[in-house]
């Protein structure tokens, strides 16, 4: 646990008692802080309770006398579409509003770090696609190259609930959108931004609200190293605008459509072959067409961001390749989790939004293709583009009708995922591959895309077992 600094005899209240909230909570009172907790879940008011948190609404900018911050759980709205009305009470009333995000850079240094020889380092990685699997692999690179290492924030553990740092060590942070616009303090060391794409809008007022909630990463002190993929134009100014020159060297750009070329550092991916470059010289190349779990361009790209990442820590291209070969990949991301008569079994629920699922589509051929679910605003036009390796679509979620009538692809509407399975695996011939990738959210028939990909995956197996 990380105690929180610098709230020793103040009051502050947590809003939202999850993952997060819980771990905020914990980590205030062992900071010294008084806390108040609020979730309008009673069952999540009753854990905290149980705990011995006191529970109290705070809805009204009175409430908040001798308050002195209100931390929020990432999954509620503090500006759009409108905010959460204990939010609104404290803008109101005057009280900094923050989140577990900004607790955890203003309280991981301490007096021991005087002792290291070597400095910890926080590495955080944020954009639309792959930025769970780019911190993953780099987690995976560095615990094979035998660096201490943690993985936190949405992914792995709770930010503030990782262990003191130690000499040499890195902590890899996953931040969405919603924990980069809230946090009051983001100085990590390196920071990453995969790509762009639109999603959340409606939490962001719009495309312009949301590359600005993940540009905050870059602004709040700037990291020391950035790693920027440049191949959306949001990216390439934000490249810009952080580099002074041309051979700026703490900015690496970062390409799977193009070359690149120049003084600078450069980490590109052409025809499954990545090179790095620096100061116009091949500084690294490594071959991703043998590495199982990093299939397709977009993981592709994540891989280039990883390389360059841990380039940024000093590890050598060769630590870097051998690391990449034995990374299993994450579940519900291009995860094959099946192979049987020909037939190649792939979960990538989480492919929730178009863009995504358009690179899924990319990374395999001869697709029998399970999609649908609850659209997200912007349409499905994008996928007919990349659709020229699906066989046919099967297409689940309650709209599934209207869903499979804008697909340009032979479509079957199959509404359930059991369904949808049996169908695609009746049809399926050698050299095919089952692909789930919804280019949907998942909440009209699953709590989360996590078990949405379960269910497929146990829809696969148990099929696959009675044969």
């Amino acid at each position: 646990m990380i105690p929180v600094k610098g709230c020793k005899g103040q009051k502050v209240a947590v809003l939202g008692l999850g993952r997060s909230g819980l771990s905020a909570a914990r980590s205030l009172l062992a900071g010294g802080a008084d806390v108040l907790c609020w979730d309008d879940n009673p069952a999540a008011r009753e854990a905290a309770e149980a705990e011995g948190f006191d529970c109290v609404e705070l809805r009204r900018a009175g409430d908040f006398e001798g308050v002195g911050s209100l931390i929020v759980s990432p999954g509620i709205p503090h500006l759009y579409p409108a905010p959460n009305p204990v939010v609104r009470a404290a803008l109101e009333a005057g009280v900094p509003v923050d989140n577990d995000i900004g607790l955890f850079f203003r309280s991981f240094a301490d007096n021991t770090w005087h002792n290291f020889e070597t400095l910890p380092r926080v590495v955080a990685v944020t954009g639309s696609n792959g930025k769970s699997t780019t911190a993953a692999l780099i987690h995976h690179i560095l615990t094979e190259a035998r660096r201490p290492s943690q993985l936190a924030g949405n992914i792995g553990r709770g930010v503030l609930d990782i262990d003191p740092a130690e000499n040499g060590s890195v902590v890899v942070l996953e931040l969405s959108s919603y924990q980069t616009e809230l946090a009051r303090s983001l100085t990590p060391d390196v920071a990453v931004f995969t790509n762009l794409s639109p999603d959340h809008l409606d939490r962001h007022g719009g495309m312009g609200g949301y590359f600005a909630a993940k540009r905050r990463l870059f602004s709040e002190g700037g990291p020391d190293r950035a790693v920027i993929g440049i191949d959306e134009p949001e990216g390439l100014f934000l490249a810009g605008q952080l580099s002074e020159g041309a051979a700026d060297d703490r900015v690496i750009r970062v390409s799977v459509a193009q070359k690149l070329s120049g003084p600078g550092w450069q980490v590109f991916a052409r025809k499954g072959f990545l090179s790095e470059y620096r100061k116009g010289r091949q500084a690294g190349a490594i071959d991703l067409r043998g590495v199982k779990g990093l299939p397709g361009a977009h993981n592709h790209q994540n891989a280039c961001s990883a390389y360059a990442a841990c380039r940024s820590l000093g590890l050598a291209p060769r630590v870097i390749e051998d690391a990449m070969h034995t990374f299993p990949g994450l579940p519900h991301r291009s995860q094959i989790v099946a192979e049987a008569g020909g037939v190649t079994f792939v979960n990538d629920s989480k492919a929730t939004n178009v863009d995504a699922a358009v690179k899924a589509l990319s990374a395999f051929k001869k697709i029998r293709w399970i999609c649908g679910g609850l659209e997200k605003d912007g349409g499905l036009s994008a996928l007919n583009d990349a659709a020229g390796g699906v066989i046919k679509a099967y297409v689940i979620g309650r709209e599934a009708a209207g869903f499979a009538m804008q697909l340009d692809v032979e479509a079957e509407v199959c509404k359930t995922m059991e369904q949808a399975v049996e169908r695609a695996m009746s049809d399926a011939q050698p050299g095919d591959t089952v692909l789930l990738a919804p280019a949907a959210a998942s909440f009209d028939q699953y709590d989360n895309f996590e078990q949405r990909g379960e269910d497929f995956v146990s829809e696969v197996h148990d099929r696959l077992s009675d044969r």
